[in-house]
């Protein structure tokens, strides 16, 4: 019997299919969904608890992408060592000792999954190094006109082995609610409608929130007299993006790739972009490194990549860039309401509070007709904890 499915093949961290963004879905026809495994793997040069993704890919109609649990995952290396790696939920691995990967050295993954069944990868070894010269940060205006906040990377390889390069980054920035209060309401102990004021112990003024890039982010120097990057934008954020209103971070990591990796992820940019080319896709299309050890014929996605790493972080304040200017818009408006305390249909404001759907801000001290005694805006407005942590990161710089 042939079913009709839609089909998704996710992309991740990394860019493949695993943890967040994906490539269009497609029809197509086979006979019944086989889902195939999934692999996310990047070592680097960093001594570190090395990570490795397991997942599998999904039906269309699905919830999302399935983990792969229970897994004996080990690296294998030419000088005889064997790293294992230790389920931690939700499809991540991480290595149960820290390493980094050396020059010189072979390395290979190992995959058994808790149904017996084996996979494995090409060998590989460590990409060439290069490390970062500047990150810095530029306001511009775009092609389009879209005024914002462009972050550059420089690098160079006086050998020119390197060439290949991947981007990912994390950003770390400054919220502060906009309509916090010393003020919060509660329900009255007492029951009814009635709500009180007390001190506010528990909604939080400034939070810190951190976002990790998501897109493929790719350059290569092949075509170049010299294996030097210059000015490549990495991100650019928007003057309207309230993630930069007061003290923005972001760290930048740049990956050297051999020609076969940065291969696969060109690959997998060029699909994700183009459903033309996505239209045409078949299973086995988007060629990776790895493989089952128990049937040539069965499909395996991703790719083992063993890759040396710099990276860079940098500060800067909203007003470095646009002095005396308006703040963008925050991330809601907060456009506030002043609900009755009770109606005939019963309590009003107090559902409201208890649910944490709206925040105290301020007396409405002229009540109009059919409004209530507060002004209420949505908990994000008074409660940056919605979006945030009120610890300050290890890292942070004032």
């Amino acid at each position: 019997m042939r079913n009709n499915n839609t089909y998704l093949f996710l992309c991740s961290s990394f860019a493949i299919l695993v943890l967040s963004g994906c490539i269009e879905p497609f029809e197509t026809t086979f006979v019944d969904f086989e889902s195939a495994l999934v692999i996310d793997a990047t070592i680097t040069d960093e001594n570190k608890r090395q990570q490795i993704v397991l997942s599998r890919t999904f039906e269309f109609e699905a919830d999302g992408p399935i983990p792969e649990t229970d897994a004996n995952v080990r690296i294998n290396d030419s000088q005889g060592n064997i790293f294992a790696f230790e389920d931690q939920g939700n499809g991540v691995y991480l290595s149960t000792q820290e390493f980094a990967a050396q020059q010189g050295i072979d390395y290979d993954l190992s995959v058994t999954t808790a149904n017996g069944r084996n996979y494995g990868s090409d060998v590989v070894q460590l990409s060439a190094v290069t490390a970062i010269d500047e990150l810095r940060a530029e306001r511009v205006i775009t092609d389009l006109g879209e005024d914002g906040m462009a972050i550059f990377v420089n690098s160079f390889d006086p050998t020119g082995n390197a060439k290949n390069y991947r981007y990912e980054y994390e950003e770390t920035y400054r919220v502060i609610a906009p309509t916090w209060s010393p003020t919060s309401l509660i329900g009255d102990p007492a029951g009814g409608c009635n709500v009180l004021k007390i001190a506010n112990v528990t909604d939080e003024q400034v939070c810190y929130a951190t976002d990790f890039s998501t897109d493929i982010i790719l350059t290569s120097t092949e075509d170049l007299g010299e294996d030097r990057v210059s000015d490549f934008r990495v991100r650019l954020i928007s003057r309207e993006n309230y993630i930069i209103s007061h003290r923005y971070s972001i760290l930048v990591r740049q990956y050297v790739q051999s020609n076969e990796a940065f291969t696969f992820f060109d690959t997998l940019n060029e699909l994700s972009r183009s459903e033309s080319l996505f239209s045409q896709i078949q299973p086995g299309f988007l060629q990776g490194n790895v493989f089952s050890r128990d049937d040539i014929n069965e499909s395996v996605l991703g790719y083992f990549d063993v890759s040396s790493v710099s990276k860079q972080r940098l500060f800067f304040n909203y007003d470095d860039f646009y002095p005396g200017e308006d703040l963008p818009p925050y991330v809601e408006p907060c456009t506030g309401s002043t609900p009755l305390i009770a109606d005939m249909g019963g309590c009003v404001l107090r559902p409201i509070i208890e649910a944490g759907v709206g925040i105290y801000a301020e007396d409405n001290s002229s009540p109009g007709p059919n409004e209530g005694p507060y002004l209420i805006v949505p908990r994000v407005c008074g409660d940056c904890g919605v979006l945030g942590t009120s610890e300050i990161p290890d890292f942070w710089i004032e």
